[in-house]
């Protein structure tokens, strides 16, 4: 018996994340509907991509709509960050105006998110200054987002100088947001990496969660293909499964080195794991 076959009424759907193209650089040089083209024949259901690979597709949600639509393909939710970090007090009210342009974007794809990256040390300064300056944006997003009837939730990583790295800063950040307001999106490299127990974290904060993004790492804390690291993918899965405000989505996003070889490579060799794992 599989370990999400007990769930019930929940659909289980498998989205890409686009960052396994954005992480390239410049030596990608394809645009937004590329990044359909290979999601799509991959066998995915949905997409989440980010403010970077959207493309003039920001400005014409109708456009966006209508490309999804003809390749099968729903938007789970728009990814954004800030060369702020979410940090500088001088950004704040620039952060904050980009939400409502972000908002008016999101708005038009039924049941998407927008999705706000972790927040990042920028600049020297005490860390109680820079929580809450994050905390004062990921709430200001969230009271944007419930007048615009747009679910918003936070994104926290393991990458170079993020503030929200360590099991203490995860509950740092949950205990200056507002449930109400802003909802959580779990990765799993990102809680590995931060050598966290996984299963502790993710129950700690259940009803915060709103997405999953699934990923795998070695015992190192490097990047590996899904199934090829330590993940226990099918535990976490029957976890989030249970949280009262998730919503079905599964999406998985590959840092490795392999995938970065071939990104439409990687993200279908993930689509077949998945298959195996879980749904």
């Amino acid at each position: 018996m599989n370990a999400v076959s007990s769930i019930q009424n929940k659909s289980l759907k498998v989205g890409c994340q686009t960052f396994t193209w954005e992480m390239l650089g410049n030596r990608w040089s394809g645009g937004p509907d590329d990044l359909l083209d290979a999601i799509a024949g991959a066998g995915y259901a949905g997409i989440e991509i980010t403010d970077t690979m959207i493309g003039d597709y920001f400005g014409r949600p109708a456009a966006f709509a209508s490309a999804l639509k003809s390749h099968g393909l729903t938007l789970v939710a728009y990814a954004c960050g800030s060369d702020s970090g979410f940090t500088e007090p001088s950004a704040l009210a620039g952060d904050l105006a980009s939400v409502d342009r972000a908002l008016e974007f999101v708005a038009e794809f039924p049941a998407a998110l927008l999705s706000y990256g972790s927040a990042t040390i920028m600049s020297p300064g005490p860390l109680d200054d820079k929580f809450k300056v994050a905390a004062d944006f990921y709430n200001g997003a969230g009271e944007r987002g419930k007048r615009a009837g747009v679910r918003v939730a936070l994104h926290p990583s393991s990458h170079h100088n993020t503030l929200l790295g360590t099991r203490a800063d995860y509950d740092r950040i949950m205990a200056l947001t507002d449930p109400a307001l802003i909802g959580w999106v779990p990765d799993t490299g990102h809680i590995l990496r931060g050598r966290m127990d996984i299963l502790d974290t993710i129950r700690t904060y259940l009803g915060r969660v709103r997405y999953l993004h699934l990923k795998d790492v070695d015992a190192n804390g490097d990047w590996a293909m899904l199934g090829e690291g330590v993940c226990d993918t099918p535990a976490v899965v029957n976890v989030i499964a249970s949280a009262p405000n998730f919503n079905g989505w599964l999406v998985l996003e590959e840092e490795s080195d392999t995938a970065a070889a071939d990104p439409a490579a990687g993200v279908r060799r993930n689509r077949e794991t998945m298959r195996s794992l879980v749904a």
